[in-house]
């Protein structure tokens, strides 16, 4: 029989809606993977069996009543990252402040899941409110790249990206701020979307940068995730910065991608990306990349170089924006409504509570990172730090305009190394530069993808970034999945889990 957990989600699509095989069948193969291999890679911080089960089985019986599936991917199964609310589940956004937390409404996104009939296997791990590179900041112990158990599968969902590659699930949701989709989906050999700000609703999406938060698709195919980003994205009400326009046929823009012809696109290299980089560019990323390139050029692209001279700026503009909102955003976790709550033993004040649970509940990362933003919004210095980030951002997105007139994508690497090893980065500094080429996307709010490109020197994926205009996601699955069928997958070459995983 077919190990179900190796097909891909169009695939089990097709043989559930077709009734070859049940939805519990294949929600049931991937529980079961979860158990095998789950110990060692920590994929998943919560498992719900019950509910994913059940789901299904409402799935089989729509269809066989004759009735349609409620969408292209009904029964398919699926992992969450754990920062959006689900009703009946806990959401803890890797942190102790929100352990066992269980809120009482679910976000937009799972509540299109649901409506779409996709069985929600559990919550995924994820770096502490989604602040780091590595899912080395969870207070629940980081999660390991399926590639080598040594190292890390990126942050801060990295998570969902190892279930896709551990085979454990054949779609997840993940969020990106400055990266948190797309560069897991490098180090993993997976496909990550960062969509377009706005395009997918933030409503239950536990809020890190307000103004650089999106949820996104992530998936072990470009067709796969377009599917799934078709479900998630649309005008949502109680998003006030929801985009109201159609979504497009992007599933559709895949398909037509995978046929092979990029006749009449044009593709830009950005100069500053490849330059910025430098010496902390690992020779095998470049080599991965160029080989990226050419094959573009085999596939009818034009591909010119293109200048974002702002984008050297970029990192340093985010670590001042994102910090600044964290700091205000992360002010509702008070011990006085939901979450930890310590030192309540009548004797200390409302004060002393909120400082003792704050204390007991933040790990170090979100520690300095409320600090570091706080002291950016403080009077005096508002205008030196927050505002003049600010006005890089708007320098960073005219650049972009600039080059989105003269190609229809940008590309680079997505990260400038592989996967690297647990406790290699200690200093703030070396992690934060692991986002190098992700962030100028979120500053603009535009578009960006990473399909797999390869196997870098030392046997680790790299991921190849497509980056788009707002509301150009079209564009993205076009060219991503033209090159990902002419490149081939590279989970094929994932050596077998070491250690108990293996059994």
């Amino acid at each position: 029989m077919t190990d179900l957990t190796r097909l891909s989600a169009a695939e089990l699509a097709e043989k559930i809606h077709s009734r070859e095989v049940s939805a519990e069948e294949v929600t049931k193969a991937h529980l079961d993977r979860i158990t095998e291999v789950d110990s060692e890679i920590n994929a998943f911080l919560h498992v719900d069996a019950e509910g994913a089960l059940a789901a299904a089985r409402a799935v089989d019986a729509s269809l066989a009543n004759g009735e349609q599936p409620a969408s292209p991917l009904a029964g398919v199964p699926l992992a969450l990252k754990d920062a959006f609310t689900t009703r009946g589940m806990p959401t803890t956004c890797g942190s102790r402040t929100l352990e066992n937390w269980v809120p009482p409404y679910d976000a937009t996104v799972t509540r299109k899941l649901r409506e779409a009939g996709v069985p929600i296997l559990g919550k995924t791990n994820m770096d502490e409110f989604a602040m780091g590179s590595s899912t080395e900041n969870s207070a629940f112990g980081p999660t390991l790249n399926p590639w080598d158990l040594t190292r890390v599968s990126g942050g801060s969902g990295g998570g969902s990206a190892a279930s896709l590659a551990a085979f454990e699930a054949p779609l997840a949701i993940g969020t990106d701020t400055g990266g948190s989709i797309r560069q897991p989906a490098a180090l993993t050999g997976t496909v990550g979307v960062k969509p377009t700000y706005g395009a997918v609703s933030r409503y239950g999406m536990v809020a890190f940068s307000s103004s650089l938060d999106q949820g996104g698709p992530c998936a072990r195919t470009v067709l796969d995730a377009a599917l799934l980003h078709e479900i998630i994205a649309g005008h949502d009400p109680l998003d006030s910065t929801s985009i109201d326009v159609p979504v497009p046929a992007l599933a559709e823009a895949a398909r037509q991608g995978g046929r092979g012809d990029l006749s009449g696109v044009k593709v830009g290299v950005v100069r500053e990306l490849r330059e910025l980089g430098g010496a902390s560019y690992q020779p095998g990323v470049v080599a991965s990349f160029e080989a990226a390139v050419a094959q573009l050029r085999e596939l009818g692209a034009e591909v010119v170089e293109i200048s974002c001279p702002h984008f050297p700026y970029s990192l340093s503009a985010y670590y001042l924006i994102a910090p600044s909102e964290c700091s205000s955003n992360l002010a509702r976790f008070d011990a006085m409504r939901y979450g930890l709550r310590v030192a309540d033993d009548g004797e200390h004040s409302a004060e002393e509570v909120m400082a003792a649970s704050r204390e007991a509940g933040f790990g170090p990362e979100v520690k300095l990172r409320i600090m570091l933003g706080t002291y950016a919004l403080s009077a005096g210095y508002y205008e030196a730090y927050y505002g003049s980030a600010q006005k890089v951002r708007t320098l960073v997105a005219r650049d972009f305009m600039n080059a989105f007139e003269q190609v229809d994508v940008l590309v680079s690497p997505t990260t400038p190394t592989t996967a690297f090893r647990l406790g290699e980065r200690a200093e703030p500094l070396e992690m934060y530069l692991a986002d190098l080429c992700t962030i100028p996307t979120n500053l603009a709010g535009n578009t960006a993808m990473s399909v797999p490109s390869g196997l870098s020197d030392d046997g680790l994926p790299v991921g190849l970034q497509i980056m788009a205009p707002a509301l150009a996601e079209e564009r993205l699955y076009r060219v991503g999945a033209a090159y990902e069928a002419a490149r081939g997958p590279v989970l094929d070459e994932m050596p077998e889990l070491k250690g108990a995983a293996a059994k």
